[in-house]
């Protein structure tokens, strides 16, 4: 909000107060836009000054794949997927390119391994799942500096990683594997040995494509499934960590999450479960509140993530909306600014 002479308005200014006559009547009301003939009404009664609203920051969202791009990519994934039947590979290679066309997006963006990206809960989709994580690894991969052909491997196994799934004998869709019987948890866990198998004769995926496939459910203390391997290939791990992550905050096969809850998840199980370097690598680019996020401070004032500060994936620019007492406020807030203040929680 600011004070403004009335000589100095042009039209389509919103009132952040009500204009109130000599005589206590409210002239104009708070909210509205001023249009030249209330400006010129303003000038006869004599009213020198108004306040109005200043231009209100926007919320900005940093996402490594536009909607329509991967909507895109989704729709190429499926169609080629739900029509896979078991040793019938021919179409399954066009996901080779289908993985380099992602890889080359994702590398059209301007920084790309240098910007924090808003990373939102989605629905259960398998074939956006995929998607999602081939983007998330091929971030990580970049970030780590890794060879071009092992970016290329890790988006390839990225997009055929859940292959497995189509040869299961049980309902599994839209279930918590937790809430599964012993008997249809044991063949939920054979998934990626069908994926494997299912491709383990194909000469245009490569072994390392291969093996992420079989990996992508192991962890490092040998908790994992199917093989219980404690020790797996680097790419293997970055595919394990974008994999659960990915997972979590849509509810594909657990309970789903907020963000800020699967990062929690992924700090605390750090070189137990998974690569403590490469978490590192993945929290750096990953914001802990996304844009658009309605969160409450210490100080119980209520805020919306207006947008990212780079290198502080926790320390986002907040608008206030509410105080500690519920009354309408607009302040903005940089939480790299205001050292005191930290977001205690997420309430949407």
């Amino acid at each position: 909000m600011k004070r403004c002479k009335v000589d100095n308005l042009t039209g389509k200014e919103i009132l952040a107060k009500d204009v109130i006559t000599s005589e206590y009547q409210i002239l104009l009301s708070v909210g509205m836009t001023l249009k030249q003939e209330y400006i010129e009404k303003l000038r006869e009664l004599d009213i020198k000054e108004v306040y109005i609203k200043e231009d209100e920051p926007h919320t900005k969202t940093v996402v490594i794949l536009r909607e329509e791009v991967e909507e895109s990519f989704k729709s190429k994934v499926r169609s080629i997927l739900e029509k896979h039947t078991y040793s019938h590979n021919d179409k399954l290679e066009e996901l080779c390119q289908t993985a380099d066309s992602i890889i080359t997006k994702i590398l059209e963006e301007d920084k790309v391994v240098e910007q924090i990206y808003d990373i939102k809960g989605r629905s259960s989709d398998i074939y956006e799942h995929s998607i999602s994580i081939c983007s998330l690894a091929t971030i990580l991969a970049l970030k780590m500096e890794l060879p071009h052909q092992t970016v290329h491997d890790i988006g390839v196994s990225c997009l055929l990683h859940d292959l497995g799934l189509r040869y299961l004998a049980i309902d599994y869709a839209d279930r918590n594997v937790e809430e599964l019987s012993e008997l249809e948890y044991a063949e939920y866990k054979k998934h990626p040995i069908y994926g494997y198998t299912a491709l383990r004769g194909e000469n245009w995926i490569s072994n390392e494509s291969k093996n992420m496939i079989l990996y992508h459910h192991e962890r490092m203390d040998g908790s994992g499934y199917p093989l219980k391997a404690a020790d797996s290939p680097v790419e293997c791990r970055i595919v394990q960590i974008c994999d659960v992550f990915d997972e979590m905050i849509c509810g594909i096969g657990c309970k789903r999450v907020k963000v800020y809850e699967a990062i929690e998840y992924l700090r605390s199980l750090k070189d137990i479960k998974f690569d403590g370097k490469i978490v590192d690598t993945f929290l750096e680019f990953t914001a802990v509140y996304p844009a658009g996020s309605t969160v409450r401070t210490n100080e119980k004032e209520t805020g919306i993530v207006l947008y990212q500060n780079k290198e502080f994936p926790d320390r986002p620019v907040l608008r206030i909306i509410e105080d500690r007492d519920g009354r309408s406020v607009d302040v903005v807030k940089d939480l790299v600014e205001v050292n005191n203040v930290y977001i205690e929680e997420v309430i949407d």
